[in-house]
């Protein structure tokens, strides 16, 4: 199984920037980056609380467990 990541996807769907998401959330827009390129090991739950809070999505939204094939 893998975790699949889907800020860009969200993003993408309310035609926002990286560099909005950082500011409106106060997360560091390196770390938005890395999130959004899937490039992280973990993320921590004040940073998927303030992200899921702006785009107004549920963490299933976000973060998907899936299978691999």
């Amino acid at each position: 199984m893998a975790i699949k990541i889907y800020l860009s996807e969200l993003l993408g769907n309310k035609k926002m920037t990286q560099a909005e998401l950082a500011r409106k959330t106060g997360i560091r827009p390196n770390t938005i980056n890395e999130i959004y390129w899937e490039m992280v090991d973990r993320i921590s739950l004040e940073h998927i609380e303030k992200i899921c809070s702006v785009l107004n999505c549920e963490v299933c939204d976000l973060i998907k467990i899936r299978n691999r094939k």
